[in-house]
Order: structure tokens, then C-alpha cells, then sequence
């Protein structure tokens, strides 16, 4: 059975074929360097439970696509005089929904979806920003994937 293992090497290879990743990791969060800034942008995800009907495996995956806020000493300033945002965390939140996006949309009718995968349902995108050990910002992902369970035979 290499069920878990299938999912997990198709995800990551999903996240790191995009451009606006740059790293991707798997398993608790406390493992992470997160100090580390050559890391960012990265995309996180851990699996949070698996509920079995029939031949199908629900796999339900919890994902925070995330990277470094970065406050600029520089004060911009819109046409009319009023202090614009002061960080990039607009373009993180518009960059890492993307990344979100692609993958959501090649479980549903890309690549993905073709090679057995199968997203059930609509996945819930909440944007957060965070303090871990740098300031960070993006989005945390749920979303429930079905694969086949050819893992048991009956005969």
C-alpha cells in the first residue's frame, strides 16, 4: 500500500512545478527552519485525517501557502495623498492564492485529476498573517482529495 506515499510525491511535484513556490514541505510545521528566509515562498501541508467508502480514500489536507513579510522603511503614497500599505502583504496574499489556485484547479480538472486524484467538494481559503519566528502571511488551504483505495483485493 503506498497510498500516502503517492499522494504526498504528487503534491509536492504539483506545488514545485509552480514558479511562485520556491520550497515545499510535508509533516509537522515544527520541523521547519522557518527562520530561514531562502525557504520563502514556501507551501506547508500535513494530512488531517482519512475516512475510507468503499474503493475511494477520502484524504483531507490542511496547507498554508505562506512567505516573509517585509515592512519597507519607504512610505508610498496614493494619487491622493493617503499612505499606502507599507509591506508586500497584498502581493503575498495575491501570489500564494494563486499557487492555491493552481493546484485546486488541477485536482479538479487538470493533470492531477487525470492521474487518479480527485478534489471533493469546494476547498476553504482563510488568509492569515502570522508571527513564527519571521512575520509571515499567506493562506491556509483545507481541502479533502479522492483517490482510489486498490490497496485491498478481495478475492
Amino acid at each position: 500500500m503506498t497510498n500516502i506515499y503517492d499522494i504526498v510525491k504528487t503534491i509536492k511535484e504539483s506545488l514545485r512545478s509552480n514558479p511562485t513556490v520556491n520550497t515545499v514541505t510535508f509533516g509537522d510545521i515544527s520541523d521547519v527552519d522557518l527562520n530561514k528566509t531562502t525557504l520563502f515562498p514556501l507551501t506547508h501541508f500535513f494530512i488531517t485525517n482519512v475516512t475510507f467508502a468503499d474503493q475511494v480514500m477520502r484524504i483531507s489536507l490542511s496547507m498554508l501557502f505562506t512567505d516573509v513579510v517585509d515592512y519597507s522603511t519607504d512610505f508610498n503614497f496614493d494619487d491622493f495623498g493617503n499612505r499606502q500599505e507599507d509591506s508586500n502583504v497584498i502581493d503575498i496574499y495575491n501570489t500564494q492564492l494563486q499557487a492555491a489556485n493552481k493546484l485546486i484547479q488541477d485536482l479538479k480538472r487538470g493533470d492531477l485529476f487525470r492521474d487518479r486524484y480527485q478534489l471533493e467538494g469546494e476547498p476553504v481559503c482563510e488568509p492569515f498573517s502570522d508571527r513564527f519566528e519571521n512575520q509571515l502571511a499567506g493562506w491556509t488551504v483545507d481541502m479533502v482529495i479522492l483517490m482510489p483505495n486498490d490497496a485491498i483485493s478481495v478475492c
